[in-house]
């Protein structure tokens, strides 16, 4: 396994993944990262505690949760059930990127020890690099990355907790809202398939209208149901419709 060997070139490509920290993917996460810093401070997070968060919890909206329901009093069983529900989006991810980076050398452990830095940042920019990576070096070249990205945003957090009190409360919140603009513009672009896009519209239909009618369970229920309405879509009529032209162009 590459990662586990100290030669020249599995440092090679743990570099260029680490570069990665000057993608726009990264620089706009980062920014948002100074929002949270702002967030934290606000909601009488202290410093160490933000900084461990952003460790160990390492999602942004995983982090915004916990912030708002620490800060607002909740019961810490109504915490861990609310934060767990909102990193079960990341599993999809993981199930999807793992079998990119792995070989069959790879130990369970490393992939377990890994997965816990996929977010969507990091999915959006492993999927759209990996390809050009060689599948011996994919693993560390994802470590070089993610955990570059970890640390440089536990860091800035720390860095930014006390100066983020001189901002206008409208620029900290412009800085977090860059994320979610991002997050949707890269998760379309990079819907290779027409049921991904169509999951991602039912999605965001589905999602504001739940809101109104089930707050607090509108994400899990446009997120299952809207996964499985796109997927029943595409086996009864899309693929039906690619039959019929694959068909008629023989």
């Amino acid at each position: 396994m590459s990662l586990l060997r100290a030669d020249p070139e599995s440092f090679r490509w743990f570099r260029r993944g680490a570069s990665g920290i000057f993608s726009l993917p990264a620089l706009i996460l980062m920014t948002s990262f100074v929002g949270f810093a702002a967030f934290a401070l606000e909601a009488g997070i202290s410093r160490g505690a933000a900084m461990f968060m952003t460790l160990m919890v390492w999602a942004l909206p995983a982090k915004m949760i916990l912030t708002g329901m620490l800060a607002s009093g909740a019961h810490i069983l109504a915490i861990i059930v609310a934060v767990s529900l909102s990193s079960i989006r990341m599993m999809p991810m993981v199930a999807s990127l793992v079998p990119e980076i792995r070989t069959p050398r790879t130990p369970v452990w490393l992939l377990l020890f890994l997965s816990h830095f996929i977010a969507i940042t990091a999915w959006v920019f492993t999927t759209q690099n990996i390809g050009k990576v060689p599948r011996e070096h994919r693993t560390v070249y994802f470590a070089g990355f993610a955990i570059t990205l970890t640390l440089t945003n536990t860091l800035l957090v720390g860095i930014c907790y006390g100066l983020v009190e001189t901002f206008p409360p409208l620029v900290a919140g412009l800085l977090f809202f860059l994320t979610p603009v991002y997050f949707v513009a890269s998760i379309w672009a990079t819907s290779r398939q027409p049921v991904l896009r169509l999951a991602f519209l039912i999605g965001v239909v589905g999602g504001p209208l739940l809101s109104m009618v089930v707050p607090g369970l509108d994400v899990l229920i446009a997120g299952l149901g809207g996964g499985t309405l796109a997927y029943l879509v595409d086996r009864l009529v899309l693929s039906g419709r690619r039959k019929r032209r694959e068909g008629e162009s023989r």
